[in-house]
């Protein structure tokens, strides 16, 4: 160290001091820490901390006292970790203070971090672009194209940016109700008579089912739902995001099967194939009920359902994981005892490995339909363990999935009661 004199230097975080000798600063794993070695001036030293005392040869630094301890914890043993009751934001604004990254952090508080840091990002990503662009003056016409579609873009997919976005789900809404109820209205016996009449018969039906009106609404419904995700694609930012999100492949998964079962309806008219096409046209037309889950755009619940999924894919891999092994356990364990093993008594219902599995399954997570039970006393002592068994590994992940889920609900009403103070200026002005 160039600077200062006597042996040692102290250092003052926040009224906490640390004294070190000079040739430690040299190699100190602390960034901010090891330029002090190399600093020829009390200027070049104040870059580095705040303040500085030439008669004890002290550095204070302005910082949070309690979060550099933790990190010196780090410097000692090799281990970081977030202070208890602290933001981990706070605490990371610290980390990069005294030059460490997220990666020198454990396994569990990176996982904490990152989940901190999407958060953060999913509250505040809509409203950075505002920043750039208040208070400079008339816009030219390219930023007031651009303003017009991010305005047409929010109408589709925030129902709660503006009074039109409500009126569009209130729309889309009843649309996906009317559909629903025409779907099961069409799984009526009056309404599957046709479908048990002759090859020449029915194919006049499906001719004349267009006209009738549950073809019509159908079709109209059809209409409505593709000429809102043409539209929702058209204002999209990124063209190639928009066909990977989850809910726009749901969308072309309602979709996409009403023009494949008119095409096939229309090439296979009068052939002697119409049987066999009636059954895929059957299969396509009932794959109309993923609209319900179109609701997902407009409902808060189903979204908190659809992000705590997918947050809590660690845990749900975990949960399916506990469940094969203990599949493959019982089953194998209760097929020995109930068919394998030769007392007197065999079991047919357990005549092999993969029929167990059935009665394992039904046990765990204690439905127990009855069509299959264990009847030697061997086979029942295994089936109270293998319920008891599934009791306690259903519910040992359930605690994190539980706070996530609470998690994620807060987050999207916090975000859509963001959209809600601007539905009220609107509605102000």
């Amino acid at each position: 160290m160039n600077f200062g004199r006597g042996p040692s230097v102290v250092l003052n975080v926040g009224g906490t001091r640390y004294s070190f000798s000079r040739e430690v600063l040299k190699d100190f794993p602390l960034r901010r820490v090891s330029r002090l070695h190399g600093c020829l001036s009390e200027q070049d030293v104040l870059e580095v901390c705040d303040d500085y005392d030439r008669e004890r040869n002290e550095y204070f630094f302005d910082r949070h006292s309690e979060a550099f301890g933790f990190i010196m914890l780090y410097v000692r043993h090799g281990h970081l970790r977030f202070v208890p009751h602290m933001c981990e934001l706070s605490f990371y604004n610290e980390m990069i203070y005294w030059g460490l990254e997220g990666s020198h952090l454990d396994y569990c508080c990176q996982r904490r971090l990152d989940d901190r840091m999407s958060e953060t990002c999913t509250y505040y990503a809509a409203e950075e672009p505002k920043s750039g662009a208040e208070g400079k003056g008339r816009r030219p016409p390219a930023a007031e194209g651009r303003k017009w579609l991010e305005r047409m873009r929010r109408t589709f997919e925030e129902p709660t940016s503006s009074v039109a976005a409500q009126v569009l789900a209130t729309v889309s809404i009843l649309f996906v109700i009317v559909s629903m109820v025409v779907l099961c209205a069409s799984t009526l016996p009056e309404w599957r008579a046709p479908e048990n009449r002759s090859v020449e018969e029915q194919s006049r039906y499906t001719a004349e089912s267009v006209r009738e009106p549950s073809g019509i609404i159908e079709a109209i419904c059809i209409g409505w739902f593709t000429a809102e995700c043409i539209v929702r694609f058209i204002v999209s930012k990124n063209k190639c995001e928009f066909v990977r999100r989850p809910l726009n492949i749901i969308d072309l998964l309602a979709i996409t099967p009403y023009y494949i079962s008119v095409l096939m309806t229309v090439f296979t008219g009068e052939n002697s194939q119409l049987q066999r096409a009636g059954v895929t046209l059957r299969v396509l037309r009932m794959m109309r009920i993923f609209w319900v889950i179109k609701l997902a755009r407009h409902f808060i619940g189903l979204q908190t359902l659809g992000l705590t999924l997918k947050r809590c894919y660690r845990e749900m891999v975990m949960l399916l994981v506990f469940i094969c092994v203990a599949m493959a356990i019982f089953s194998a364990l209760s097929q020995l005892l109930e068919n394998g093993l030769d007392l007197g008594t065999k079991n047919k219902d357990y005549a092999s490995i993969p029929a167990a599995c059935w009665w394992v399954i039904i046990s765990m997570t204690t439905v127990g339909y009855g069509d299959m039970c264990p009847i030697t006393v061997p086979g029942r002592i295994l089936g109270g363990i293998c319920v008891v068994s599934g009791i306690v590994l259903l519910a040992l992940p359930i605690t994190f999935i539980y706070h996530s889920f609470v998690q994620c609900y807060h987050e999207l009403k916090f975000r859509s009661a963001r959209y809600s103070r601007s539905l009220s200026v609107e509605f102000l002005n």
